[in-house]
């Protein structure tokens, strides 16, 4: 009779350890972290208004050439490439170093705004940081865009973040720093040699902002 008490407690210890390790193995939970895809990093960084301004861009593409047309068909028609929604071409990421750049806006602001204006031109600089990644910065004038190129899940565009300085600022502000000042677009190579920066929905009230990027033919040494 010893042996068998013994053999059944032995018995049921086993069972109740196998119920245990169930039991265990049950309620373990499992924590996956996501991370970004390639491409996406962006999208951690960028605002949920300016991801819907880039979502939003080839609306601000139409709305701002058809009312551009309108009245300014052959300025529009002058700009060939840089004004065609479908233009670019692969390998978007620029040469660091020294551009000639200047600006087109794009579709009313309000009635006494003119569907299509151009400024001067100036000066900007694509920078290469010690991890490879770029950014644009215009370090003259009264408006000055500064921010990163993000790589985009389209290998054929990047995206620009960044903020928007102004005459008296002493120092640049961080994309996120001032919600106002904040600039989010498409970056596209659309000729050899040259590139565009497509601010759409712009904070100015224009429908697009288009920024032209060629290099200087004397880089600075």
């Amino acid at each position: 009779m010893r042996t068998s008490a013994i053999l059944l407690a032995m018995a049921l210890a086993a069972t109740l350890g196998a119920c245990d390790t169930t039991s265990k193995k049950r309620t373990a939970a499992t924590i996956t972290v996501e991370q970004p895809q390639p491409g996406d990093a962006w999208k951690q960084t960028a605002t949920p208004s300016d991801r819907s301004r880039i979502d939003r861009s080839g609306l601000a593409w139409q709305q701002g050439i058809d009312e551009a047309r309108a009245r300014f068909g052959r300025a529009v028609a002058g700009e060939g490439e840089l004004l065609k929604p479908l233009a670019r071409l692969p390998r978007p990421q620029p040469t660091p170093g020294s551009y000639n750049c200047r600006l087109i806006s794009i579709g009313k602001t309000d009635r006494k705004s003119p569907a299509f204006e151009k400024f001067k031109p100036f000066f900007c600089y694509v920078l290469s940081d010690d991890d490879g990644s770029l950014s644009i910065v215009k370090q003259t004038g009264s408006r000055r865009p500064v921010g990163q190129l993000f790589d985009d899940a389209d290998p054929n565009r990047m995206i620009f973040l960044g903020s928007l300085g102004l005459a008296d600022d002493k120092e640049s502000r961080a994309y996120g720093e001032d919600p106002e000042r904040d600039m989010a677009g498409v970056f596209e190579r659309i000729a050899p040699f040259r590139w565009r920066l497509v601010i759409p929905w712009a904070r100015s009230g224009a429908k697009l902002e288009v920024f032209e990027l060629t290099p200087v033919a004397d880089q600075p040494e």
